[in-house]
Order: structure tokens, then sequence, then C-alpha cells
């Protein structure tokens, strides 16, 4: 199958209308990655490139070069032993290619392209489903042009952060619902350490009672195999996302699998050892990022080292302490020497996780990527991240924005198109799209008088003033109200013509909370599980064959 990058995989039998959204345009995009979309300011990201719409990467000598100081650095047998143990884990997850891609990865002349998200519940939002799929058309672009590649997806297994991962959101008969697993029982504990507890079938059974029917009944079930009162969110995730994705599924990577923490080991002593010079270039690049006007993602918090310490049931960060020791944030009397933290590592490296801003570095030091695949709001820290490669003499990759997806159904573009409203227009702001709806209608009674009426008060002035050119505020005191007063009429006559079609009005706001559910963009809100409920296979096949890679645009893939 031949891919091109930006542009669907095959042609489908099934299309949406072509109504994607220039996210640029509608201001849909953080700062940082609208800046770097129209290609400005991409010093800040150095040492790692930056891809542009469009273009394709550039892999020459100095990728392959980097590739092998970077098996030169750490244990020769490191990769190997990494794929292996990924093959295996895979298998146990149903991944149907485990073995193909694992030896894929193994190979120093593969490109790797990579991406990762928290194993949220139930497949976390759409936009993490949305990530594989990009990943592995990526990957199969690259193939395309004649150049190995696989495709990795890092599941963050080593966050702590319940928020993230706790919560589902499906649509239900009475609009979106958040399902939970409750308050956080275990803060600081990785979420690769828990089990779901009890709550995950009060979950379940929550869902069964808001999304009746026998096609939800039997999924709710399938569900209710992976997830269990004794499984863990990896685990629960991986198979679930193999179960959705198939064959089409990037070769997935527990953060906390053995292998890849002793395959991480000689970064993260080198962290260790070169922490004055890691915080001097991060607080040099947070400066050069202030300095251009954008916010910092992550706050700086110096002598606040990178790394994290799981002691005692609890992931705590790890802080300087002088020159040669350190302490764990928020207790007191834990931590120990320089030379205590680099055994530690030594010996049992599991432990000792990569924060935010080291955690990329990490990932490609280990990985040799070729091609990190990040979204908006990762793209928006990584410059920050981007410091510790060239500290901890890590070959950089070329960083590129995923594509933004929404689906759409057929019907629900027809409904658009015969409403003659853009998809831009229901993603804006509610105001202005019943006004252009009147207007198109014919219901703008206001504007055509306003107009005269301006034009007759623009001609007393002239007599105002030859009267008394003490007249003059006055006057410009009356048009301003006169015309105001119409304004707000007009605004008032406007929503009245907007709402005079009652059954487009109902199709349109159904249409906006199924575009935009809670108010924010359909993939960040809505639970990848609930799609696949909804359209089973269809699912992983419409993105694979319809979504483009342009990440410009707001991907319309029609299941």
């Amino acid at each position: 199958m031949t891919v091109t990058a930006n542009e669907p995989a095959a042609p489908a039998a099934r299309r949406p209308a072509p109504v994607g959204v220039d996210l640029l345009a509608a201001g849909l995009l953080p700062p940082i990655p609208a800046a770097f979309l129209k290609g400005y300011d991409l010093d800040l990201l150095a040492p790692l490139g930056f891809l542009a719409p469009g273009e394709q990467p550039d892999f020459g000598a100095d990728f392959a070069a980097g590739f092998g100081r970077r098996r030169q650095g750490g244990d020769p047998g490191a990769l190997r032993a990494l794929a292996d143990g990924l093959a295996v884990a895979n298998r146990g997850y149903g991944h149907p290619r485990a073995d193909e891609l694992a030896s894929r990865l193994a190979d120093p002349a593969v490109r790797v392209v990579i991406t990762g998200q928290q194993p949220g519940l139930l497949g976390g939002p759409l936009y993490t489903f949305s990530k594989m799929m990009a990943a592995a058309r990526w990957a199969a672009a690259l193939e395309a042009r004649g150049e190995r590649a696989v495709a990795l997806f890092w599941v963050a297994t080593e966050d702590h952060d319940w928020a993230e991962v706790a919560g589902a959101t499906f649509q239900t008969p009475e609009g979106p619902k958040t399902f939970d697993l409750g308050a956080d029982p275990e803060p600081l504990t990785p979420v690769g350490m828990r089990t779901f507890g009890p709550a995950v079938d009060g979950v379940l059974a929550a869902l069964g009672a808001a999304l009746p029917g026998d096609l939800y009944a039997d999924w709710i079930k399938a569900l209710g195999r992976w997830y269990r009162p004794d499984a863990r969110f990896g685990e629960a995730f991986c198979r679930l996302m193999i179960h959705l994705l198939g064959d089409r599924a990037p070769l997935l990577v527990d953060a906390m699998h053995p292998a890849l923490k002793a395959a991480e080991r000689p970064w993260l002593r080198r962290l260790v050892e070169r922490r004055v010079a890691v915080e001097e270039a991060l607080a040099a690049r947070d400066a050069a990022i202030a300095e251009r006007g954008f916010p910092l993602q992550v706050t700086p918090q110096r002598a606040a080292s990178p790394l994290f310490l799981f002691q005692n049931g609890e992931r705590r960060r790890i802080e300087w302490r002088g020159a040669d020791g350190f302490t764990l944030r928020g207790v007191e009397g834990k931590g120990g020497s320089i030379a205590d933290l680099l055994r530690t590592i030594e010996e049992n490296p599991g432990v000792v996780s990569a924060g935010v801003l080291a955690r990329p570095a990490i990932q490609d030091a280990v990985f040799g990527s070729a091609l990190f695949l990040v979204g908006p709001g990762e793209l928006s820290y990584l410059p920050q991240a981007a410091a510790t490669y060239a500290v901890l003499e890590v070959p950089p990759p070329v960083a590129a924005l995923r594509p933004q997806a929404l689906i759409l159904e057929e019907r629900q573009a027809e409904k658009l198109a015969e409403a003659g409203v853009a998809l831009a227009g229901l993603l804006g702001d509610p105001q202005a799209l019943d006004r252009a709806r009147a207007v198109a209608g014919g219901g703008d009674i206001v504007t055509p008088v306003r107009q005269s009426v301006e034009a007759s008060i623009g001609e007393l002035r002239a007599a105002a003033l030859a009267l008394d050119p003490n007249l003059e505020r006055p006057y410009e005191k009356t048009r301003e109200q006169i015309l105001r007063a119409l304004d707000l009429f007009a605004e008032k006559a406007l929503a009245v013509a907007a709402r005079r079609d009652e059954v487009q009005t109902r199709r349109l706001s159904q249409l906006r909370e199924a575009i935009l559910p809670l108010g924010r963009l359909q993939e960040r809100v809505i639970s990848t599980a609930y799609f696949g409920a909804r359209y089973g296979p269809r699912l992983a096949a419409s993105f694979w064959e319809q979504m483009g890679l342009d990440p410009r645009r707001l991907q319309v893939v029609a299941p």
C-alpha cells in the first residue's frame, strides 16, 4: 500500500464531506505550535528539527551515525534485549505483529517513529487512539518512500497524575457524561503499579445503565474482560488498544518494562553526573523562550532535578542538596549522597524515572528515534525539554506535530451542508453563527435601515456646526446613541430570525454538542471506548483510510 505524507492512506469507499478546518486560521492552536507551523522561532526547538507540513523528514548519514553513537554510549545488547522483551509483552496484549515489529526495532537501519500518552481509563480520550494511528501512518509513509520504519507508542505508566487517567466521558442520550474511579486512593503511586479495584465494576455498571441496548451491552461485557478489579492500568489499556487497532497498532512500550529501564540506565546516570550542566541548559532555554514572549509550559524549579525516585510506595521528585547530595521533595530526612543515587540507578533503575523535561531525551537515546510525533501541548513544552539533548549527547530526532481528528458521520456532514454552515463556523462563536444564519436566511432587516439612518444623520453635521461649532460634541453623542440603539435592536432581531427555524436550530445545537462536547474539541473529551462501541472495526479502518497527516487541518473522519 502506498502512503504519502499528509495524504490519506488509500482511496476509501466512504468519504466525509470536505469540511476540514484550518486550525491556524481558526485560532485553535497554542502559541508555540502556531509559530512553528508558520516557520517562526524554530531555533527554540534546537537541536531537534521541526517537520513542516507537506515536507518529508531528511534522514541522512547523520542519523545513522547518531544511532551508532547512541549504541556505543550504552549497553551494546540493550536494544536487542529490549526488543525481545517488547515482543513478549506485545504478544501478551494480543498484538498480531508483535514479533515482526520487535525484530524491526532491533535493526539499526530501521527508522523509529515514536509517540505516547498516559494509559487513560477505557483507552483515554480519542486523541490517544488518533496518536497511535498517526504514528503507524507515518511509518507507512516512510516505508512507501523506501525506508524501513517501525512505529512505537510509549505507554506512560510511570506517571502518577490520577486525574489524567481515572475518568472516561461517553456520549449518552442525555449528553456527554463522565464516569470515573473516584478520588485518588494512592497519591504519588505510578499508575502502572495500580490495580483498578472494585470501582471499575461500578464504572462499567454505570455505563450499562446510561447506554441501553445490545450493542453497548456486548461491548461493556468485552471491556470487563480487560478492566477488572485486579487488572492494572497499563495492561488493560494495551489490550484494549490492540483489540481496536489490530495489525495497524504500533509496538506498545510500557514505560516500566524492566528491559526498558535497564536500557535507560546510562542516560539516567548521565542526568545525575551532568546535573549542573543540565540545570544551566534548562535555565538558558527558559530565558530564551520567555524573551520571545512565549509562556513557559513547565514552571522553572531550580535545584529540582528532572528525575523522580520511587520509595515507600511514592514517586517523589529528586532535589539536589549542595554539591554532593539529594533529598526527596515533601519528606524530611529522605535522600542521600550522589554516590548513593548512582548506585541505585546501577542496581535498580526501575525505581528512577525521568520527568517531563528529561523523558523525551531518554526516550530518544534508548530507541534512536528518527521522528518524534507530538501533540500541541507537548510541542508547547518540547522547546524546554530540548535543552537536555545536547548535555546528554543524545542525537536529536525530527519533531512533527500530530494531526488532530474529528469523527463526523456522513449524515452529520449532510446536515451541515443542508444548513449552509461550514464546520469552522460551528466551531466558532455561537452568536456569530446565529448571525450568519440569519443573514443568509434574509433575517437581517436592520442593516439597510441603519445605513440609511447613518447617511441622514451625517447630513445633519454640517448644518449643526454652521449654527454653532459647540454642537459638535452633542451631535456625535446623539449619532452614537442612535446607531448603538439600532445595533442592539439588530442583535435581537437576528437572534429571533435565527431561532425561527426551530428544527435547524435544534440540529445545529446537536451537531455542536457532538463536535464540541463540554465546550472542547471532541478528540480531547470523548473516550476511545465510546467510538469503539459505536463503530467496531470501522473505527480503525476509517482512520487508516481517511486521516491525512497535515497538522494544520482538523482531520475529519467518517466511519
